[in-house]
């Protein structure tokens, strides 16, 4: 499974981005039209109150070529979520579903703690025009913290296959503090979950559906699944624990698992062979990636140095 780097195709840096936001790109989503493509990142502004940021959804319009841009949304596709719910402080990521002649939007939730910098939980909304505006179902989440998931739900990724939705997400193990770094440290894991209708999940044990390569206290990231040759495939950013800002060695990178039934999975990053640049924008970590087929090939979008700061680039899979 070899993937040839296209290079990054957007630059949050170089247009206007709406809500004063300032720079970052990060997790990239897209959502297919037929002459166009509409990918979603979350960007970010600064919270005046305390100097922290706050994450916001916005889209850019590309052409198929993927290097016309046709458009950048001058509005946040949704606004942040009320006082003390779960997206308070920022939706990272918006994960979009085509589904029965709707748009659903899956929304990965931020709110701050005092004891911990965040905690987050994933929401449901939906787009009656095309995917410019999301609406919200309500206020609350739809997965949030469960008895052996403690914390962090995030991440959310959602395909209907037969009359079923699959959520793959990640849930947090705990938080750990290790000394390298003022804040916390969290762990979190990649999980499962299955819904009838798209807002009521079941089947959440706590269960570590993709082994981890680093030590129990790896942190997986940010799932997507594809469907290949009657295989499915599932690619997401792993790292260590701690010392993972500022060191290459132990930064984010794209892992691969495989699948035959959507439930188990065997991990196999050898096949993977996407690995960091020399130089340049994913010199240093490659992360958040989205994997999707358009026009009879499959590409994946994927953030590089400093989680997205400058944006996204695209790989392609080599047949």
């Amino acid at each position: 499974m070899k993937w040839e780097k296209i290079g990054k195709i957007f630059d949050p840096t170089e247009h206007v981005l709406p809500g004063n936001c300032l720079a970052f790109a990060q997790a990239p989503q897209v959502l297919l039209f037929d002459d166009f493509i509409r990918i979603y990142f979350s960007t970010r502004s600064l919270d005046a109150s305390n100097g922290k940021y706050l994450s916001h959804i916005a889209y850019v319009d590309m052409a198929l070529n993927f290097k016309d841009i046709l458009a950048v949304s001058g509005h946040t596709v949704i606004p942040l979520g009320k006082p003390g719910c779960f997206d308070e402080h920022g939706i990272f990521p918006l994960n979009v579903v085509r589904h029965a002649n709707k748009i659903y939007g899956y929304i990965g939730g931020v709110n701050r703690r005092s004891s911990v910098p965040v905690d987050s939980a994933i929401g449901i909304a939906v787009s009656n025009d095309e995917g410019k505006t999301f609406k919200r179902l309500g206020d609350g989440p739809v997965l949030s913290a469960s008895l052996h998931e403690p914390c962090l739900i995030a991440d959310p990724f959602v395909q209907v296959h037969g009359n079923q939705f699959h959520m793959w997400y990640i849930f947090g193990k705990g938080w750990q503090h290790s000394g390298t770094h003022v804040e916390q440290d969290r762990v979190y894991k990649i999980g499962h979950a299955i819904s009838d209708d798209g807002v009521h999940w079941k089947k959440r044990d706590g269960h570590e559906i993709i082994a981890s390569k680093l030590g129990a206290d790896e942190c997986q990231a940010l799932p997507t699944v594809i469907s290949m040759a009657g295989r499915h495939h599932m690619f997401f950013c792993y790292r260590e624990a701690s010392d993972f800002r500022n060191n290459r060695e132990r930064s984010y990178r794209i892992g691969h698992a495989f699948s035959d039934d959507l439930i188990n999975w065997q991990r196999q990053d050898e096949e993977m062979r996407l690995g960091l640049s020399d130089t340049g924008w994913d010199s240093d970590m490659t992360c958040y990636p989205h994997v999707f087929a358009c026009k009879n090939e499959i590409y994946m979008l994927y953030n590089g140095n400093e989680f997205g700061r400058y944006g996204f680039g695209l790989a392609k899979l080599s047949r």
